[in-house]
């Protein structure tokens, strides 16, 4: 289709950026059909995002990265979201359990390498996952961090083989504020453990409850690490 040419993601993206959130899921949902998947970890964003999409009898099917070290909260709170919007969000996995990655690379990689943890956990899982999809649907913001300052709505990321699938990020002009708003209006439940200091929640073992700097700053306490590399990693 002529839509689907890279060369005019510069237009796609103007016409985009005009839109409503809800509208550029529907633009996914029309253009990729059943080849659209939405990506969450259950942030504030993502449960916006699952909740536009089903308001809007939008099937898009969803998935969640179940790395085996996430917090018991996350996982409840994941049986709450799918109970309350009437959705099923798939558990993508790694290869290897927690106890098989520890008997080949040494327990708690992640205290050691933590780039080599997201790698096994998290960035290789997703990497499969993309070989089932054409348009990968995302939560990132730009006031998330310094990092994600710059990030576009639409654009391209790659799959471990280097072929295209698309990606968007339907909130990406949204602030925190605005996705608390949308929550608050609509009723809609947010993990609890933000309510214990958590801004951003990754694994259990890299995510720290934090006052301080972008809503990130927790994660990864300890290293000089801002990204898991699901982001970076797929970037084109």
């Amino acid at each position: 289709m002529a839509e689907l040419d890279p060369a005019r993601i510069p237009e796609l993206d103007a016409h985009l950026s005009s839109l409503a959130p809800v509208d550029r899921l529907r633009w996914a949902h029309e253009t990729f059909g059943d080849r659209a998947g939405i990506g969450t970890s259950f942030q504030p964003a993502g449960v916006v995002i699952l909740h536009l999409a089903k308001t809007a009898g939008l099937p898009i099917r969803a998935f969640t990265l179940n790395t085996g070290l996430l917090f018991p909260e996350t996982l409840t709170f994941k049986t709450e979201i799918e109970r309350i919007l009437g959705i099923v969000v798939d558990d993508v996995e790694p290869e290897r359990t927690v106890e098989q990655q520890a008997a080949e690379h040494g327990a708690e990689l992640w205290k050691r390498d933590p780039e080599k943890c997201c790698e096994l956990r998290k960035v290789q899982p997703l990497g499969r996952h993309l070989f089932g999809l054409d348009l990968w649907i995302s939560g990132l913001r730009r006031d998330q961090s310094a990092e994600r300052a710059s990030t576009p709505l639409l654009s391209l990321a790659g799959r471990p083989d280097g072929s295209d699938v698309w990606k968007l990020n339907p909130l990406v002009d949204w602030t925190r504020e605005r996705v608390q708003e949308y929550l608050s209006r609509h009723g809609l439940p947010h993990n609890p453990l933000m309510d214990r200091g958590y801004r951003s929640i990754g694994c259990a073992p890299c995510t720290a409850p934090t006052s301080a700097g972008n809503e990130r700053a927790g994660r990864w306490p300890g290293f000089d690490k801002k990204e898991c590399g699901l982001h970076t990693r797929t970037r084109k």
